[in-house]
């Protein structure tokens, strides 16, 4: 009898723990926000969770727009966005909003032709006429100007989009609208445009769908997507005049341009950037966090993921596709996490 009430309640005590450590388990940081980078945060999130037991995060990827969004309305602890709040998102917000550069990441012009084996070569331009509906054939005369010598099959070309607000959108109408004075004046820039034609597809996973499931399609997807995919994408001339496929060191060399001038608050372009190598549809991707936050605990642990993604982290982006900081970026983010405030 005496051994069956001690095995009881050796069980209690070990309930107790375990209720002790659910408890601290049940503990989420809610974010939401860019597809653009959701395969590295999946990572990072995972990783950090390991190795910090009883700290979960629940990110929802529903593009930057949503993000901005449900961090603005506090229904989420992190947003995330591949396009930097404007002026007016924070001034509309109820606090003071935080950007913190994560990554580096490239969206690539991504296509479906059947028949064709080489390697697609596009101008800033022609894309941008591509997306205006000026260009409708793939063996259009200024298509075939910059890849001669090399047969074009005479197809349709369908052109696929975003259809929620997005910040992979933001970086490419940044791009066409720095390369084509036509599209900066009739569509413009921003997380959703009137698009002058096309498919839209949810996500950069949906935009990776349509492309894969249409022929004669083109469109813009993060480059771990293309990749992870196998869909071919094209060659762009960069500000330099150079072919340049989209690539780390691509993505590393158009951050050159704002790494020794980047803004106090982190809000920049680098799309169509100056450089050799500079691949020119680059950008950072940003987390956003408010300045006062709201739950002391969650602000802790906010911080301290911030420290370890600026660190540890970044060295987990390459076997994704995506461009670790510059350090000096690094250094000024890390100063601007003690700017956080916890109750």
């Amino acid at each position: 009898m005496l051994k069956r009430r001690l095995i009881l309640a050796l069980f209690v005590v070990l309930a107790i723990a375990g209720i002790g450590r659910s408890g601290f388990a049940d503990m989420l940081v809610n974010g939401a926000g860019a597809t653009f980078p959701y395969p590295i945060y999946s990572k990072w999130f995972d990783v950090y969770a390991k190795e910090n037991p009883g700290i979960k995060f629940n990110y929802q990827s529903i593009g930057s727009g949503g993000g901005i969004r449900m961090l603005s309305n506090r229904t989420v602890d992190l947003g995330a966005s591949d396009a930097p709040m404007t002026d007016q998102q924070l001034s509309d917000a109820p606090g003071k909003i935080l950007h913190f550069p994560s990554v580096m990441g490239a969206d690539v012009v991504a296509y479906n032709l059947p028949g064709f084996t080489g390697t697609l070569h596009l101008t800033g331009p022609v894309i941008a006429d591509i997306y205006s509906a000026k260009i409708t054939k793939w063996d259009d005369d200024k298509i075939k100007a910059l890849n001669p010598g090399v047969a074009i099959p005479s197809q349709d070309i369908v052109v696929c989009h975003r259809s929620d607000g997005s910040g992979t959108t933001y970086i490419f109408v940044d791009y066409l609208s720095k390369v084509s004075p036509s599209w900066a004046s009739d569509v413009g820039r921003g997380t959703s445009v009137k698009w002058p034609t096309g498919l839209g597809g949810k996500g950069n996973e949906g935009v990776t769908a349509l492309i894969q499931q249409t022929p004669g399609a083109i469109g813009y997807i993060e480059l771990i997507y293309a990749l992870n995919n196998k869909i071919p994408f094209a060659q762009i001339q960069n500000k330099a005049g150079n072919w340049v496929t989209a690539s780390l060191a691509g993505v590393t060399a158009a951050a050159a341009s704002a790494s020794g001038n980047m803004p106090a608050d982190f809000r920049v372009s680098i799309t169509d950037a100056p450089g050799a190598d500079a691949y020119p549809i680059s950008s950072f991707t940003w987390l956003l966090v408010y300045q006062k936050q709201t739950n002391k605990d969650v602000g802790e642990q906010i911080k301290k993921f911030l420290g370890w993604a600026l660190t540890e982290g970044q060295t987990l982006a390459p076997s994704l596709q995506y461009a670790p900081l510059p350090a000096e970026v690094v250094q000024k983010e890390t100063a601007q996490i003690q700017e956080i405030q916890i109750p």
